[in-house]
C-alpha cells in the first residue's frame, strides 16, 4: 500500500502487526443507525480507497455493521488487499430483523460470526478480532472466560491471528490475558469521559494498544466551552483538538474516526497532526476532571 507519514506515526502491537495510530472506523459506511445499505455505495468505496491512499493501514469494522454491509463494501473497495493493510473486526453481537443489537457470545455464535467475517471480507484469516463484552458504551461486570477461550481456540486453529477485547473492565482484561495474549482494548473514552485513565497507563506499560471509540462523544457530541476556547486560540476546530488530545494522551492510543465523506476523511487525517502546547493540554484536562 502507499506509504505516507501519518500524524502520530505507528504502533507495534506484535512482530507481525504494526498499525498506523490514525486508523479508519468503518461503522458509518452502513445505512442510518448502522443498519442496511448506504445511500451512496460508490461514495463508501471511495472513502475506503482514499484512506488507504493516505497511508492508513488500520481499518476497524464488524460484521454486525449493516449487518454484513460494511464488510462487503470493504471487500469490494480493497480486495486484493494491499500488503501491510490490517482489518480489525469485532464479534459478540448480531442484529435482529429490526436492526436491534443482540449480544451473542456463546461459543457457537462466535464461531459463526468469525466465519461470516472471513466470508464477507474475503479473507482466510482475520488479523485481529476484538471480543465485545459490555453494553453499548459501558462495561458490565462478569467473566469473559468462556467466550474468550472460544476465540483463543479459533486462534489456535489459524482462523484468527491476534485477539483483543472491547467494552471491558480492567479485571476482565486481566482475565482475558490469563487465557491468551491481548493486543488491544477498545473502550468508550474521550476528553470528557475518562474513567479509563488508569487502564490506559497500565496498558501502555504492557505494550497493549488502547483504541477509544466515540472519541468525539458518540451519540451525544462533545459540548465544552473549554474545548471550544482552546480550538479558537489555536485557530483550529473542536474536533481536531479532541483528536489531537487523544493522540497526545499516550503513545498506545490509536484513533479510528469514521466518516462517509472523502473530504471529511482528509480533514480527520490532517487534524490529527495538530500539536497541542502544554498549557492547552492542561486546560483540556480540566474537562474530564
Amino acid at each position: 500500500m502507499t506509504t505516507q507519514t501519518l500524524p502520530g506515526g505507528t504502533y507495534q502491537l506484535a512482530d507481525d502487526l504494526t498499525l498506523t495510530r490514525v486508523g479508519y472506523g468503518a461503522m458509518q459506511l452502513a445505512g442510518p443507525h448502522v443498519f442496511g445499505p448506504p445511500a451512496d455505495r460508490d461514495a463508501a468505496v471511495a472513502v475506503l480507497r482514499e484512506a488507504v491512499a493516505l497511508g492508513v493501514n488500520h481499518i476497524d469494522t464488524a460484521d454486525f455493521y449493516g449487518p454484513y454491509v460494511t464488510n462487503e463494501i470493504i471487500r469490494e473497495a480493497l480486495e486484493p488487499y494491499p500488503a501491510g493493510l490490517h482489518v480489525v473486526t469485532k464479534v459478540g453481537a448480531d442484529r435482529d430483523a429490526d436492526g436491534a443489537w443482540v449480544l451473542n457470545r456463546e461459543p457457537g455464535d462466535l464461531r459463526r460470526q468469525v466465519e461470516q467475517n472471513l466470508e464477507h471480507l474475503g479473507l482466510d484469516r482475520l488479523d485481529l478480532v476484538n471480543l465485545r463484552v459490555g453494553g453499548v458504551d459501558r462495561p458490565e461486570p462478569g467473566s469473559l472466560a468462556r467466550p474468550f477461550t472460544a476465540l483463543a481456540e479459533m486462534q489456535a486453529e489459524g482462523l484468527i491471528r491476534h485477539l483483543g477485547v472491547s467494552t471491558v473492565l480492567a479485571e476482565q482484561v486481566a482475565e482475558a490475558q490469563s487465557i491468551a495474549p491481548v493486543l488491544t482494548v477498545q473502550n468508550f473514552y474521550n476528553i470528557a469521559n475518562r474513567a479509563d485513565d488508569g487502564l490506559i497507563d497500565t496498558l501502555a506499560e504492557q505494550g497493549i494498544a488502547y483504541v477509544p471509540y466515540f472519541p468525539l462523544g458518540g451519540f451525544s457530541p462533545l459540548q465544552s466551552a473549554e474545548l471550544h476556547a482552546v480550538a479558537h486560540r489555536l485557530g483550529s476546530t473542536p474536533t481536531a483538538v479532541a483528536q489531537a488530545w487523544l493522540l497526545q494522551r499516550s503513545p498506545n492510543v490509536l484513533l479510528i474516526p469514521g466518516t462517509s465523506s472523502v473530504a471529511h476523511l482528509r480533514e480527520n487525517v490532517a487534524a490529527a497532526g495538530l500539536e497541542l502546547p502544554d498549557e492547552e493540554i492542561a486546560a483540556l484536562n480540566s474537562i474530564g476532571s
